[in-house]
């Protein structure tokens, strides 16, 4: 309530009260968002998508595409990158690497989709808060039913590769080599699996055998 010389009581109702409930319930429904989802995360998605289409277009889909960064507040325990941050750095490069190369757009040519099959991380050197890293990813071959990633963090400090990640992208809906077709126009000879990957592809199909045969699937596939 505010004093007003002329009024009879000496008090007039605040013209103010209708918007500090306002500002209120704004900030009511900023706390229940950032409490319930990561905001942080769809935000950061959104920035890297964005730049990504605008960007020159990459025509070799295998080619290697680099994205910077640099390790924040946000990203440490103990002074250096958490390792679920390396994932989530992982996630990001790999919007923008399918941006750019055209997969993307091939999926939704094809009415396909992919998800993360699976995905190993060698952690060589911990990144410290305030430095920056060069975030490398590739297309490094492909079966009939994924893409394998390689993705490699290099420090801007000293060259060094402070973490490798391989990833399983798998493919649904269609076939890699349909999304090849479609991209080169023509079909295209997968690479050679390198020989540190085929041991993680043969690690992958053995534990998925264990698992099937564990839950009682082999048998009833039989």
């Amino acid at each position: 309530m505010l004093i007003h010389p002329d009024h009879p009581t000496g008090y007039v109702p605040c013209v103010c009260s209708s918007e500090m409930w306002w500002v209120l319930l704004l900030l009511l429904a900023l706390l229940v968002l950032f409490s319930t989802l990561d905001v942080w995360y769809f935000l950061r998605a959104a920035v890297v998508v964005l730049r990504a289409w605008f960007q020159t277009p990459v025509w070799d889909v295998t080619a290697e595409q680099t994205l910077t960064g640099r390790v924040t507040t946000h990203d440490i325990d103990m002074c250096h990158m958490n390792n679920a941050r390396y994932l989530r750095e992982c996630d990001f490069a790999r919007f923008s690497l399918y941006i750019r190369n055209g997969v993307f757009k091939a999926l939704r040519a094809l009415g396909a989709s992919m998800v993360v099959g699976a995905t190993t991380i060698r952690y060589r050197r911990a990144l410290c808060i305030g430095e920056g890293y060069e975030l490398r990813s590739r297309i490094v071959t492909w079966d009939d039913k994924a893409f394998f990633l390689e993705q490699r963090f290099v420090s801007t400090k000293d060259g060094l590769v402070c973490a490798v990640m391989y990833c399983k992208q798998s493919i649904i809906r269609s076939s890699p080599g349909k999304i090849m077709e479609h991209l080169c126009k023509r079909k295209v000879e997968c690479p050679e699996f390198p020989e540190d990957l085929q041991h993680w592809v043969n690690f992958i199909s053995a534990s998925s055998q264990a698992l099937r045969t564990e839950s009682g699937l082999h048998e009833k596939n039989q």
